[in-house]
């Protein structure tokens, strides 16, 4: 019998691309292990993690204490569904509330259950309280997002390649440029129930917006009477510095996504977050999943939220950050066009004629550093905050040999 040892990485990748769907596009690297800051592959062959899974390994590989609390849960019960209580949700939600000062919180899986469950839970808030008629809310989001894959979620996406040819579409979105408060201003109506930013968007190249915007939109929903929901599925968790991206301005939303992260990269765990008047409008059997807030989740979100409580994991970011984005300005105008970031998280446009995002991502690669492009000739670097100040200048000199020019 044919072992994992006995095959090469060809033969793997050959397997994913015969039975797995093709709808990622990955690296030509076959992953086998990992721990901390780097990942081995089936040849015995080390790499640097630059992209944290999306911030889902802010942590690195196997954190010990991570691990340590998975495999207690493990011996002990996995699942029980929410037919009946166990012993670790109401500890994960109270303490998770306590970290992020919030009331209630609503267990999930994958970040864009989150997203759909908070625009549930925005529009019935928008019916129940708010009196706009029925069937008629909206909610107002910001071109270039990401929130997810889900039909509901492509239906306000502005990327063609996430909509083309699932529609017919969900109705009830408005969708205004990001970063541009006056308009956002003329999107409320009184329809309105809720707006929906990312304070950094990811996907769309680690796009920081203009000062002030973040809380002129808080403004702007206080006055309306209007939600403020934020995807803090990427940014959250000290990946910008400190615990929430929004932090930065001090402006608390009415309801928080959490994700990635949250499962400490190594159980899908994410929850709605947010003030205890907007969540309770859900009642028994409107919404729910037998995974979300199942035991094993819940302990490994524990050992999370103790790491977190620490400040140590939002002081790396914030030191390292700085190291990070001063080292890949020295690149502007040597092969790189733009910097952008806050944190760990760094977006690069990589400067036009030179090499697309994808040929960057393959010779990183084949220098040991593992980093993916978005939207043609962007790279997002994200590596673990658990990396040594040594490994990350290991991966901005391979940046700087594959861009520099």
């Amino acid at each position: 019998m044919t072992t994992i040892e006995d095959r090469n990485a060809a033969e793997f990748i050959a397997l994913d691309e015969r039975w797995s769907t093709h709808n990622y596009h990955p690296l030509g690297v076959v992953i086998t292990e990992g721990e901390g800051a780097w990942v081995t592959d089936v040849q015995g062959r080390r790499y640097l993690d630059f992209l944290s899974a999306y911030s889902a390994l802010n942590f690195g590989h196997r954190h010990p204490a991570l691990v340590a609390a998975a495999v207690e849960q493990l011996g002990r019960v996995t699942l029980t569904s929410r037919a009946f209580h166990h012993d670790q949700l109401g500890p994960f939600c109270a303490e998770l509330a306590a970290l992020t000062g919030t009331e209630m919180v609503l267990p999930m899986n994958s970040g864009a259950e989150a997203v759909e469950s908070a625009i549930k839970v925005a529009r019935k808030w928008a019916y129940e309280v708010k009196g706009i008629p029925d069937g008629r809310a909206e909610i107002v989001v910001a071109g270039s997002n990401f929130h997810g894959r889900t039909t509901t979620i492509v239906s306000f996406s502005t990327d063609e390649t996430a909509r083309a040819h699932f529609g017919p579409f969900t109705p009830g979105f408005s969708v205004v440029k990001y970063g541009d408060a006056e308009a956002l201003r003329e999107a409320i109506t009184e329809r309105t129930a809720a707006v929906l930013l990312e304070p950094i968007q990811g996907e769309a190249g680690v796009i920081v917006p203009p000062d002030g915007y973040l809380a002129r939109a808080r403004r702007l929903c206080d006055e309306a009477g209007v939600l403020l929901i934020a995807d803090e599925i990427q940014s959250g968790l000290a990946r910008t510095g400190t615990l929430l991206a929004l932090d930065h301005e001090r402006v608390r939303a009415d309801l928080y996504t959490l994700g990635k992260a949250l499962g400490g990269g190594i159980v899908p765990l994410s929850v709605v977050a947010g003030r205890r008047d907007v969540l309770e409008v859900l009642k028994p059997g409107e919404h729910g999943s037998t995974f979300g807030g199942n035991p094993l989740a819940c302990a490994v979100g524990r050992a999370v939220i103790r790491l977190l409580e620490t400040g140590e994991f939002q002081r790396r970011s914030t030191e390292l950050g700085a190291h990070l984005r001063a080292r890949l300005g020295e690149l502007v105008g040597h092969g790189l066009a733009e910097v952008r970031g806050r944190g760990l998280w760094a977006g690069l446009d990589i400067t036009p004629g030179g090499l697309s995002g994808r040929q960057a991502s393959e010779a990183l690669a084949a220098k040991g550093v593992l980093c993916k492009e978005t939207h043609g000739n962007t790279l997002r670097v994200a590596p673990p905050l658990t990396i040594s100040r040594e490994d990350l200048d290991r991966g901005i000199d391979a940046i700087a040999e594959v861009v520099g020019r």
